[in-house]
């Protein structure tokens, strides 16, 4: 699964105040963006909030954005940014107890019962995972962008992409073998593979 640019076209139009255009991006963006913040946030009124935000940092910083740059790239890191200062200030104030059933599951139809169980799972290791972790593993293996786009997006080094997402991906296989799931054999090569849940969310 990748996440494809906008066409040229209606980037063009919306960088010159085109609403119409920029509504079309809205719309094939505003999906992955949003599940993107639920996941980090674990609220959905509050994801809701901020993707609303996020678009309106993209509207007024769409005039300035180089064509040269991809857009899915930049749209992640004004993401990045505007759930970081969030989150920090959420720090500042009172914590609320987060209620992890409002977070909606994954829809899958038709789906067994211990695959629903394991992709359930999968979420509660994404969950208790820290912050740059996290982004690392929803951008590469929910979102779809490359280890190369993250990098520019999160505004770290490839090397610290590709440990990120090592070491998550090893952290929720922990968390899927304490809860008694297999998530594939052992090929031996020592490296973190996908859990089996998460490569099904891309399929």
């Amino acid at each position: 699964m990748s996440l494809p640019q906008p066409d040229l076209g209606v980037l063009r139009k919306a960088q010159r105040g085109d609403e119409r255009a920029f509504t079309l991006i809205v719309r094939a963006y505003e999906l992955p963006v949003f599940n993107y913040v639920l996941r980090l946030v674990g609220d959905r009124s509050l994801a809701e909030d901020l993707t609303q935000e996020v678009f309106l940092r993209v509207y007024q910083g769409l005039p300035s954005f180089s064509l040269r740059c991809r857009f899915t790239t930049w749209l992640f890191q004004v993401t990045k940014n505007r759930v970081l200062d969030e989150l920090r200030a959420l720090e500042r104030r009172p914590r609320a107890v987060v209620n992890l059933d409002d977070i909606p599951p994954l829809e899958v139809v038709d789906a067994p019962f211990e695959r629903i169980e394991a992709i359930d799972a999968v979420w509660r290791g994404v969950e208790a995972l820290n912050v740059d972790l996290k982004m690392a593993l929803l951008l590469r293996d929910v979102v779809g962008l490359s280890y190369t786009e993250i990098a520019d997006s999160l505004e770290i080094t490839l090397a610290t992409v590709k440990w990120r997402i090592y070491k998550a991906r090893e952290e929720v296989q922990l968390a899927l073998g304490r809860e008694g799931i297999t998530y594939g054999a052992d090929t031996g090569s020592g490296a973190a593979e996908k859990p089996a849940a998460i490569a099904a969310v891309e399929a």
